[in-house]
């Protein structure tokens, strides 16, 4: 059994001229003008030897087979009269097989190329399905029900434009049967089902496929609303702007050429930063958009003319209509010249500056190479869509500076999400009394009964490294100075015999103020010696070698800093990659149970977890908390050490780090400092527990001078029996796991100032094999 539908429904359809016929017989019976009972009777003995035609076919041969009959058949559904303006055709319900057509509609079909095939638009399977068993309740079971579910075709014309067709459909001549396999559902059935019209089993229970038979054929007739969905495109596009996920529509240009009916035609949009007074590209849209006149805005105009532009903009906003740029008045100042339109291809144009409450937000501007592409009336049609511009602009810079502010918060403030609430509670009662023009005094936020958890991965011997490459730096910047001067006059002597003394001062007794004297001597004695060296007339090769000199050097300190940006580049990309894991690792630990989080980037990593009740007060908390995230913290030191082994290699300057966690079994409150805008341990006896994290930094194994953190081991410093047996038991887990080493060490750490009696377990990491 053939299926003249590509998609599953309840039909088995057949095309059938039975109901028309049955029209033609009561005309001929019983109409009273002679003529249309003969035209009738005519018809009807002219498709009396073709039963199929009455009783029913699925070969769609047959409608190529009887097109000259079919088209006899149907000329009073098809006026000649109207061809040539109609876009009508015969069709099967719903299907993409259409006959019959309009001489229109055989035009637009032949525009569009022979391969191209007519299709509904934007219908899923299983909206089609469901809608089927509708037109069943609408006429087997007479429900009052209209469907209002619109249905278009997407017709390309010779110029390649996409053109949209709204359907309208006939269905007079079509009658709907149950088969034997076919349900008749009850009442009340029915009305549950149009209560779940997306379920599209359930739909499909009720009416299984080809349980119900379609017969007849039905009328379409298509009404041209290109404008009308190209609009709507536009409208959901400006809609569907979201700064958290960036996926901008790249059929935007396309949706613009069938809104304005241009073949060729470019868009450009940039926003206006009035703070700078000038124009933003929006990098999402950056692959899609082209912004030949914006471009040259940015580029080619000087600041003063710029800001005069805009200027003009705010003042008189009026959109620049350019039909033919040949025809364009070379005293239009707002413009670009007509090379740089003639260079781009522009030969109509339209620039239209977007503006709210009398300021600039925006300016959009749309190209062709075409003459005579846009005109006034293009202009009008963007007045349609003004507004969903305006709101899409709006929504942009609201959800730009949220996400800013979000970016403010997380990386520079420490008003972690967990702790959010309480300074929400207060702003609230603040803002509420505001209201009512009442006095509130904000009150300190603080927490309570805490459990620390402090970590570190910190960059060993950092600080020598830095000194050392500070002398390499030094004195590489003497050498090339020596280099330089030794090519001038003998002015110059006296500043090579103060390079001698700096030279030998900072190799064998630099002292705290050596570099400062070095920077002034450059910058108040030899960089304006050099300086007007290039001023005069000097031989070439004395200017190329200055010039080389001052491209080494960094502008704000005036020394060469090579070496030591190195050092920092590589301490920067370690920084990042270990708070990038652990800032990864946080959001699974909040699930363990939300608590203050802090990290600190320096020489390495550092981070802070307070675990209460007071921070999550609606939920249970237990000991077990602080257990679970003791043994998270753990393993996410251990991965972030792994990690950095694995790219420690592609570093400009070779870094190890060292591991430490430390355990504190006694609570701490944390209280919200309002003039350093972070929070702090509160009080002194909570103090203690700073202190001791600070000497903990350099401390030494008691009675050695061995530190005790080591490159490629994770220390673990604690006070009581109690925690040892706690981290022992970590330990073991991670050592089954390949992670750590069966090395482990028990270490007494030496005294500090005011601390003793701290313990340490130190072990290595399991590191990957070169």
């Amino acid at each position: 059994m053939a299926n003249l539908y590509k998609k599953d429904s309840p039909f088995q359809v057949y095309i059938s001229f039975k109901k028309y016929l049955d029209v033609l017989e009561h005309i001929r019976y019983n109409d009273r003008l002679e003529y249309r009972v003969n035209y009738a009777e005519s018809l009807i003995e002219s498709t009396r030897n073709f039963k199929e035609l009455r009783e029913g076919f699925q070969d769609t041969a047959l409608l190529e087979k009887y097109e000259d009959l079919i088209r006899l058949l149907l000329a009073d559904l098809f006026p000649t009269g109207l061809t040539k303006n109609e876009i009508k055709a015969a069709s099967i319900p719903l299907s993409n097989i259409t006959f019959n057509y309009t001489e229109r509609f055989k035009d637009i079909l032949k525009d569009a190329g022979k391969d191209f095939e007519i299709e509904l638009r934007n219908i899923s399977d299983n909206e089609f399905y469901v809608f089927c068993c509708c037109l069943i309740l609408q006429s087997y079971f007479k429900k009052d029900i209209k469907s209002t579910l619109p249905f278009y075709y997407d017709i390309p014309n010779k110029q390649g434009i996409m053109k949209h067709y709204k359907i309208t459909v006939n269905s007079d001549f079509t009658e709907i049967t149950p088969t034997e396999d076919a349900k008749i559902p009850s009442d009340d059935i029915l009305d549950m089902l149009l209560e779940n019209l997306d379920d599209f089993k359930l739909w499909k229970k009720y009416f299984p496929s080809q349980s119900w038979i379609l017969k007849g054929f039905t009328i379409i007739s298509l009404v041209d609303c290109t404008s009308e969905v190209a609009l709507s495109d536009l409208k959901s596009s400006m809609i569907e702007i979201d700064p958290e996920n960036m996926n901008p529509n790249e059929n935007l240009t396309e949706i613009f050429k069938s809104y304005f009916d241009v073949p060729e035609l470019s868009f450009g949009l940039m926003t206006f930063n009035k703070k700078e007074q000038k124009l933003d590209k929006l990098p999402i849209y950056e692959s899609l958009l082209t912004n030949h006149i914006l471009d040259f805005w940015i580029n080619a105009f000087d600041e003063e003319t710029r800001k005069s532009t805009f200027n003009n903009l705010n003042h008189n906003s009026k959109p620049v209509v350019v039909s033919n740029v040949n025809n364009l008045d070379e005293n239009v100042k707002l413009l670009p010249s007509f090379s740089i339109l003639k260079d781009n291809n522009v030969n109509s144009f339209m620039v239209i500056p977007i503006m709210k409450d009398g300021e600039l937000l925006a300016i959009m501007e749309f190209t062709s190479p075409i003459a005579g592409s846009f005109n006034g009336l293009k202009l009008k049609k963007l007045e349609f869509f003004t507004d969903m511009v305006l709101f899409s602009l709006n929504r942009f810079y609201f959800e730009k500076n949220y996400q800013i502010e979000a970016i403010i918060q997380r990386e520079y403030t420490t008003i972690h999400d967990s702790v959010v609430w309480k300074f929400r509670n207060e702003a609230e009662k603040y803002f509420t009394a505001s209201l009512g023009k009442k006095i509130y005094t904000l009150k300190q936020i603080a927490f309570k009964n805490l459990t620390p958890l402090f970590g570190v991965s910190d960059i060993r011997s950092s600080s020598e490294k830095r000194f050392n490459l500070m002398l390499q730096d030094l004195n590489q910047q003497i050498e090339w100075l020596n280099e330089v001067l030794t090519l001038t006059n003998s002015d110059s002597e006296k500043f090579v015999l103060a390079l001698d003394v700096f030279e030998n001062e900072i190799n064998n007794e630099i002292k705290a103020d050596t570099e400062q004297r070095f920077q002034r001597l450059l910058r108040e004695e030899i960089h304006p010696f050099l300086q007007g060296k290039l001023e005069v007339r000097t031989s070439r090769e004395i200017k190329t070698k200055i010039k080389d000199y001052f491209s080494h050097i960094f502008t704000s300190t005036d020394l060469f800093y090579h070496h030591r940006k190195n050092l920092d580049d590589s301490i920067t990309l370690v920084n990042r990659k270990l708070a990038d894991m652990l800032d990864e690792s946080q959001v699974k630990a909040q699930e363990i149970f939300p608590h203050y989080y802090e990290r600190f980037k320096s020489d390495g990593v550092e981070h802070n977890l307070y675990i209460g009740s007071t921070i999550a007060p609606e939920l249970h908390y237990t000991s077990k908390v602080v257990h679970k995230l003791r043994y998270w913290q753990l393993k996410t030191i251990c991965k972030m050490e792994l990690e950095f082994q694995s790219f420690k290699k592609y570093l400009p300057v070779p870094l190890d780090i060292a591991s430490l966690i430390f355990v504190y079994n006694e609570k701490i409150d944390i209280r919200f400092r309002m003039d350093e805008k972070r929070f702090d341990v509160d009080g002194a006896y909570n103090s203690y527990y700073e202190i001791i994290k600070k000497r903990l930094d350099k401390a030494h194994v008691k009675d050695s001078s061995e530190r005790i953190t080591a490159p490629g081991k994770i220390t673990i410093v604690y006070f009581g029996m109690e925690n040892q047996k706690e981290y022992l038991d970590y330990i073991s887990k991670l050592q089954k796991k390949g992670v750590l080493q069966n090395d482990i060490e028990f270490l007494r750490v030496e005294d500090l100032q005011g601390i003793t009696g701290l313990l340490a377990l130190r072990v290595s990491f399991t590191l990957p094999q070169e």
